[in-house]
């Protein structure tokens, strides 16, 4: 009987633990499908578009229902509005969704350390994100290959194709 209390009063403590932590994602209701922040496993798939030659790793997805929704965890207070980049960033991870799972979700969350941003995943976001696309694959064609657009000395320090870069900082 006190084995029986035992497992009991942990099971409880361990779901305490999984709402506390789904409440400090920031995540909606549902199953979460997908993991690449390594708070619950890591999933080392990328999303792949061939539509829109595109790829990507939302930090989470979760199944609400029949829609799967795109979280990206941002790290610092949230902006008085949302930055531009990662609202891109979401409408893109959107596309892959759409691709991926064979429904369009009606929004997706950008996480800050504050609070939850639902960003509706509206025609005009689509339609911003492949014009983006469209100009970003036109500055890497054209000849010396895409320039930096900024000063930031942090910023290129974190970057990804720093090493390849001739304009960094």
């Amino acid at each position: 009987m006190a084995v029986a209390a035992l497992i009991a009063v942990i099971a409880a403590i361990l779901i305490w633990l999984s709402f506390r932590l789904r409440r400090g994602a920031g995540l909606p209701e549902g199953e979460v499908i997908y993991s690449d922040t390594g708070a619950w496993t890591r999933n080392g798939e990328s999303l792949h578009s061939d539509v829109h030659g595109l790829v990507g790793k939302p930090d989470y997805l979760v199944r609400a229902g029949r829609h799967v929704i795109p979280v990206e965890v941002k790290a610092g207070p949230a902006p008085e509005q949302p930055r531009l980049g990662h609202v891109l960033q979401l409408g893109a991870y959107c596309l892959l969704v759409t691709e991926r799972f064979g429904a369009r979700p009606p929004y997706g969350i950008i996480r800050y350390n504050d609070k939850s941003l639902k960003i509706p995943f509206e025609r005009g976001l689509e339609t911003t994100v492949l014009e983006t696309l469209a100009r970003m694959r036109a500055d890497a064609a054209r000849a010396g290959g895409a320039r930096r657009d900024h000063a930031d000395a942090r910023r290129c320090a974190a970057c990804g194709v720093r090493d390849e870069c001739a304009e960094r900082l």
